[in-house]
């Protein structure tokens, strides 16, 4: 009889291991106040301030979907991270709270430590640029479940809020401004029909050059990190100027805006208000994709819509243009004249 090992069997404990070290360093440069213990235990320790009166804990999980079927074409993992990292604390921030914390699962059919050693690097950069910690994570290596060239990604945030101040949209009332904050890209949402669009329908490759997009390589533009909002966004929750976010993600216009908006309203979205991506074009013509059905599925140019009073429009705009943040004046809330609380005008 054939004397097994787990190492026979597909999995690796060693290079496990050898991970966890490389993904050190990465995870102390997240480090921040509260953070009790190392990467490596068999939980992760994370102190709340006693700034805060009445905390609440603000948590959002995610993935990045089939952008990662991108990655492996490119063979390309430096970004993915971010985009994991952005998915979650984005979702997180739209409720005023303080990113503190973020925890990566990692699977996959065979570990390359070199390629999941460049995603977790991303995510730490991630983690960065949303001035959390990266406290811990798990990697999974699944012989059988994928292929051994394949990853998946999933990212948990938990974020801090001060009880009175959560914003959540419920002081939203009509004549508000709706202010966008451009998005870099595709981000993370509608990769599926995206890569059937312009691979499958258009015939394009990854490499294929178009004058719409400047030149650029299309498997660039597709690849471009998702914003993260924490810099734009924390001066303004400070202010106190901000009554409700929408974070453009799957659904788009359509299915987001109106998550925050109080029953009876309606946001009124002027087309025209703001720059949408030369990418999002390419992929209404390359799909033959209706232009509103656009509208539900991307987020055509905006990553984050805002709702202001009129009265703070121009601190809010302030504020931001000295953090060299641009904004757009989008449109403004009204009342619910058609059901669906938002009318595309």
């Amino acid at each position: 009889m054939t004397q097994l090992s787990y190492d026979a069997a597909g999995v690796s404990i060693d290079n496990g291991d050898e991970l966890v070290e490389r993904i050190k360093p990465f995870a102390k440069r997240t480090l921040i106040p509260g953070v009790l213990g190392s990467i490596g235990g068999f939980g992760a320790l994370f102190e709340i301030s006693k700034e805060y009166k009445e905390p609440v804990l603000v948590s959002g999980t995610d993935g990045v979907g089939t952008k990662l079927m991108l990655a492996f074409k490119l063979n390309r993992h430096d970004t993915v991270g971010q985009d994991l990292v952005a998915m979650s604390v984005n979702d997180v921030l739209v409720q005023g709270a303080k990113n503190v914390f973020f925890l990566d699962y990692f699977s996959c059919g065979k570990l390359d430590v070199s390629i999941a050693e460049r995603v977790v690097k991303g995510v730490a950069h991630g983690c960065e640029l949303a001035g959390c910690a990266l406290i811990g994570g798990e990697t999974a290596e699944m012989p059988g479940m994928y292929d051994e060239d394949e990853y998946d990604l999933a990212g948990f945030a938990v974020g801090v809020a001060e009880k009175s101040a959560i914003v959540d949209g419920s002081g939203i009332t009509a004549g508000d401004v709706l202010i966008g904050l451009p998005s870099t890209g595709v981000h993370s949402n509608g990769f599926s029909l995206v890569r059937k669009a312009l691979f499958e329908q258009a015939g394009y490759t990854v490499d294929t050059e178009l004058d719409e997009l400047g030149g650029e390589k299309l498997g660039d533009v597709l690849l471009t990190p998702t914003k993260i909002y924490v810099k734009a966004l924390s001066p303004l929750f400070k202010a106190g100027v901000v009554k409700g976010v929408a974070h453009i993600t799957g659904g788009g216009f359509i299915e987001n805006i109106p998550r925050m908006i109080p029953d009876g309203l309606a946001a009124e979205i002027e087309l025209g208000t703001w720059p949408v991506l030369p990418i999002f074009d390419v992929l209404e013509k390359a799909g033959n994709i209706d232009h509103k059905e656009m509208y539900n599925i991307f987020n055509m140019g905006i990553g984050m819509v805002l709702a202001i009073d009129p009265a703070r429009k121009d601190e809010a705009l302030k504020l931001l243009a000295d953090n060299n943040e641009p904004a757009y004046v989008l449109g403004q809330i009204a009342a619910d004249t058609t059901g669906t609380q938002i009318v595309l005008k």
